[in-house]
């Protein structure tokens, strides 16, 4: 992953309806691939939820936070195009400004 460089998120990406689902999350600008893209940011929570995210860090406690700040808006794909470092999102490949930002949930199994 690259260095994190701080930036307003804000200045970097935007929310608009999704053709995956509902509303999205937008690159303004392009990013290049292993860019930072900005921290997921809110408070801890205590159970699941919509905006919540859980890292899993092994032998510690699953710690999870409700989403505040623009990455809540952030859609699942299989073949996302970033990806979670902690709570830290990086691109995983070149995303073009206009593109929708999507990572992948992951973890599910079916029953």
């Amino acid at each position: 992953m690259a260095k994190k460089q701080h930036s307003k998120l804000g200045s970097r990406v935007y929310k608009a309806a999704s053709t995956i689902h509902g509303v999205g999350l937008f690159a303004k600008q392009a990013i290049s691939e292993g860019e930072y893209i900005g921290t997921y940011e809110g408070p801890k929570a205590k159970r699941d939820g919509t905006y919540v995210l859980w890292v899993f860090e092994e032998g510690k406690e699953p710690v999870g936070r409700s989403g505040r700040n623009l990455l809540r808006y952030l859609n699942h794909q299989d073949e996302g195009n970033a990806e979670f470092d902690g709570f830290d999102l990086y691109a995983l490949r070149d995303i073009e400004p206009d593109e929708e930002i999507t990572f992948d949930y992951g973890g599910w199994e079916e029953e």
